[in-house]
């Protein structure tokens, strides 16, 4: 992934979705913000006992690394629930409940809250339309990616073959142990299974998107795990009472030129 700057910020974009002028996204580290520990220090969630006024700051910060452009968050429950952001819906925090949003509004952008599960970023460049999809391990047993493609194709009449996708650093095969596997996940994935219990959900997001109709070249896995990075991310499974960094996508002030109904 590309690191970028902004104003001592860093954070990674995706290469096969940065050269496209009309969308701005990016995957913040938990570094530079304003949280103490153990949410240090950027934390975007408020969910998590950190404390409501830092967790504000924090995402004025991303919004600032974000053109100062709006942050769009949902509450995520481990689903496949898709919200579409619309010029007529409103997006007061907390208002939406679901794992995927849809958005083909300027000035959006779309954030899932990330502690080792996936954020899977995808953008139609023909259509621009930008998604993004939590996709914990309840959520990719249930192919919440497969749900947000169809979403994409029955309200903006997105083709899956423009789609563009990256996939987030998230809990990796080398530290993905499931224990308890044979009751919480079903047997037609234990082709992912790469030892006696621990799975690659990498490979299963990257054929997902594949089996949705995604072209293999517009895919990108960062394949960086979040539990072995614990400087640098917010893992749940590495660290249990932490934060959430921000992963984002949205299209900039600017770029909407569809027609309101």
């Amino acid at each position: 992934m590309i690191v970028t700057k902004f104003n001592g910020i860093s954070f990674l974009q995706f290469p096969n979705l940065i050269s496209f002028p009309d969308l701005g996204h990016g995957v913040f580290t938990r570094c530079g913000g304003f949280s103490k520990e153990p949410y240090m220090s950027l934390n975007v969630s408020h969910g998590v006992g950190d404390d409501s006024d830092v967790v504000e700051q924090n995402r004025a910060v991303v919004s600032m690394c974000m053109d100062g452009n709006e942050l769009i968050f949902a509450r995520q429950v481990h689903d496949t629930g898709v919200v579409i952001i619309s010029d007529n819906v409103a997006s007061q925090p907390g208002i939406h409940t679901g794992d995927a949003m849809i958005s083909n509004i300027g000035n959006k952008m779309l954030v899932i809250k990330v502690a080792d599960c996936q954020s899977v970023l995808i953008y139609d460049p023909v259509k621009k339309v930008a998604a993004n999809v939590h996709s914990g391990w309840r959520g990719s047993i249930k192919n919440v990616i497969g749900c947000t493609v169809m979403s994409m194709q029955e309200r903006f009449d997105c083709s899956p073959s423009d789609l563009v996708a990256g996939i987030s650093p998230s809990l990796g095969p080398c530290c993905a142990e499931f224990i308890n596997y044979e009751r919480e996940i079903p047997e037609k994935f234990r082709k992912y299974r790469i030892n006696s219990d621990h799975f690659d959900f990498w490979r299963m997001s990257e054929d997902q998107l594949r089996s949705a109709g995604l072209r293999e070249s517009n895919i990108y896995s960062s394949k960086i795990c979040t539990k072995c990075n614990t400087t640098l991310f917010f893992s749940y499974r590495g660290e249990k009472n932490t934060g959430r960094f921000a992963s984002v996508i949205g299209l900039k002030r600017n770029s909407w030129k569809g027609q309101k109904k």
